[in-house]
């Protein structure tokens, strides 16, 4: 059979009428006009199936886009941390005088000048993590950085802060002390 309708396959086959098809082709009709008319959408069990995956679908592609947007901000932050930190870095020196401060509980040392271990010790200067290694910055760049990431920021003496209950306040630290 080429392409009939399954009317008029019934038709030819003759299971049913000319006159019920008709009837019930009008009938058809006159739904759909009546839908039309009135604004009324039938909706069957697989539109409404389809309607809620499309919302569940829309759900998860929101949950992933602001995991993605997170992301980038969180990648965003980090480049530009180690921009700030590249563009301003003040020059060590390995023959200089061995600072030593402490990272995630232990003990590591920045051979800088000893000009900038004055800076540091007067809060002037920081000591921030930059990828694998230590670089010193000014305070300024080092506060920028505090905002953006905090756990970036490894030495500042910042005199800008409240000090906590100091148990050795009243007691004078010599100047020359190096630990």
């Amino acid at each position: 059979m080429k392409n009939l309708s399954l009317r008029e396959q019934l038709l030819n086959a003759g299971l049913t009428s000319k006159s019920k098809a008709h009837k019930v082709n009008n009938e058809q009709r006159k739904q759909t006009q009546h839908n039309r008319k009135h604004k009324t959408q039938v909706l069957d069990e697989a539109t409404q199936l389809a309607n809620k995956a499309k919302v569940q679908q829309l759900e998860k592609d929101k949950q992933l886009n602001a995991t993605l947007n997170e992301e980038a901000e969180k990648k965003q932050l980090i480049g530009q941390i180690n921009q700030l930190i590249n563009d301003n870095k003040l020059a060590k020196n390995d023959d200089g005088v061995g600072f030593n401060f402490s990272d995630n509980n232990k003990i590591r040392t920045i051979y800088i000048s000893s000009a900038l271990r004055q800076s540091l010790v007067k809060g002037t200067a920081a000591i921030v993590k930059f990828i694998k290694t230590y670089e010193v910055v000014p305070a300024p760049i080092a506060g920028k950085i505090e905002l953006r990431d905090k756990k970036r920021i490894i030495y500042w003496n910042d005199n800008n802060t409240p000090a906590t209950d100091d148990e050795y306040a009243g007691y004078d630290v010599p100047d020359d002390l190096v630990w």
